[in-house]
């Protein structure tokens, strides 16, 4: 049987990509194919290296006026692809390439603190500031506008009045890293 291949994007360290790719790495029906990175410098690269994950490094140009992305991804015959800390609005013509089959990862639980500009720690302060109870994570499909697709997956923890943003952060990344890969899992053999 063949394997369905995953795509990973990602743009910065690459945490939640390397639970990833370790989660996927002996599966008999799933495997990460490639890593799309809009930086040439970032960690996940190195990450992705140690997994022996192909790579591909895109500018901002070739993204949003070329078709260059796509056709790497056809070429690699991707399935699914994932979101994993990419931080660039996807455009029309990947979403309408990959329909319901393009998810992300967001750190609250949406609708809440989501949308353009709410991202790291800039979510985790704004919760903090709004004395939020508890807090959590979002698995979402990707359509063209921030952080509004539907919604596949929720996760929460409770959090105190005293936590700092920093210490909602390392919950909340606790939570990305035990729950996203099962729900890519999940979405891949469910529906694709």
């Amino acid at each position: 049987m063949k394997k369905k291949r995953i795509a990973v994007f990602a743009s910065g360290s690459g945490s939640n990509a390397e639970r990833i790719f370790e989660y996927f790495k002996n599966h008999n029906q799933v495997e990460v194919a490639l890593l799309l990175c809009n930086k040439s410098t970032a960690g996940v690269l190195e990450r992705a290296k140690k997994f022996s994950i192909p790579t591909f490094t895109f500018s901002r140009q070739e993204f949003y006026n070329s078709h260059l992305v796509l056709t790497t991804l056809k070429d690699q015959q991707i399935d699914v692809v994932v979101l994993a800390g990419f931080m660039w609005l996807v455009p029309a013509y990947l979403v309408e390439a990959f329909p319901d089959k393009i998810v992300n990862i967001h750190p609250a639980l949406l609708p809440k603190f989501g949308g353009k500009g709410m991202y790291g720690m800039h979510v985790h302060e704004a919760v903090k500031a709004a004395a939020e109870k508890e807090t959590g994570i979002t698995i979402h499909l990707v359509n063209q506008q921030y952080d509004e697709g539907s919604i596949l997956a929720q996760f929460s923890c409770k959090i105190d009045p005293n936590n700092s943003a920093e210490e909602i952060a390392k919950r909340v990344l606790k939570l990305e890293h035990e729950n996203y890969a099962k729900v890519i899992e999940n979405l891949v053999l469910n529906q694709v």
